[in-house]
């Protein structure tokens, strides 16, 4: 598999941009899975017929945004989805005080369906497409806090069961990418306000019309294809959303 600036960027964009760009299309097409190392600079700057200085920006900002790993005098390898700070660079629901937890995770429901105007809308599917859809309540600290309707294309996850998801040893990222091979580098998330509706208000115990904070999610995978859309509504009452840390910006 050899792909070319040419025929994965815009033209006009800078040289940097290009290979940038070529390189997630390489990683889209499965030429290098996570956790594996990717050529050396020489190898790629060869490749895409660039000097070792416009590869290494590319690479440079890959790695700033988590999808590639610089291990010193080993390489640089695609990033993974361990139980760490790439976990809460996606989850972030914290208690007042400031403290951090992962949370336990409880599946109420799970089918698989035709997906609505909407899903289709979000996932970028054709009519007729088949979903997943799961309905999951989070605790952190033993207080329940969080319920997630979550909505995922047949095709990116074929052949998902509710065992791939009781069963899974880590993160719900970490099942999408060790066992489907979808890796998820970034999301577009919105917020705003709701109140509880009955399932809701018994799945977080509190009164039905008791206000939320709504999270609409789609996540993205390479070249920006999204894989998941999620609503999530948090009981704000011991709890917030964390917004990037200042540390965060281009780290």
């Amino acid at each position: 598999m050899n792909t070319s600036l040419s025929t994965t960027v815009p033209l006009g964009s800078p040289l940097y941009a290009q290979v940038k760009q070529a390189v997630l299309a390489a990683l889209a097409q499965g030429e290098w899975k996570q956790g594996e190392a990717i050529p050396p600079e020489k190898v790629l700057a060869e490749r895409f017929g660039v000097s070792i200085g416009t590869l290494r920006k590319a690479i440079d900002e890959l790695a700033a945004e988590n999808i590639l790993v610089r291990h010193q005098g080993r390489g640089t390898y695609v990033a993974v989805h361990t139980r760490n700070h790439h976990f809460f660079k996606f989850f972030r629901i914290v208690r007042q005080d400031g403290d951090k937890s992962y949370p336990a995770t409880e599946l109420l429901r799970f089918r698989r369906v035709r997906a609505s105007a909407t899903a289709r809308e979000k996932l970028n599917l054709p009519a007729g497409a088949m979903v997943f859809e799961f309905f999951n309540v989070l605790s952190l600290n033993g207080d329940v806090v969080m319920v997630d309707e979550i909505c995922l294309p047949e095709s990116c996850f074929p052949g998902m069961t509710e065992a791939h998801l009781r069963d899974r040893a880590s993160t719900l990222y970490a099942l999408y990418q060790d066992v489907f091979g979808v890796n998820v580098i970034a999301t577009d998330e919105r917020l705003r306000t709701c109140v509880a509706e009955r399932q809701q208000a018994k799945a977080l115990g509190v009164a039905e019309g008791s206000p939320l904070l709504e999270i609409r999610r789609v996540a993205f995978s390479y070249k920006r294809q999204p894989v998941e859309w999620r609503i999530s509504r948090v009981n704000t009452e011991s709890y917030e959303y964390l917004g990037q840390e200042p540390w965060e910006a281009g780290a």
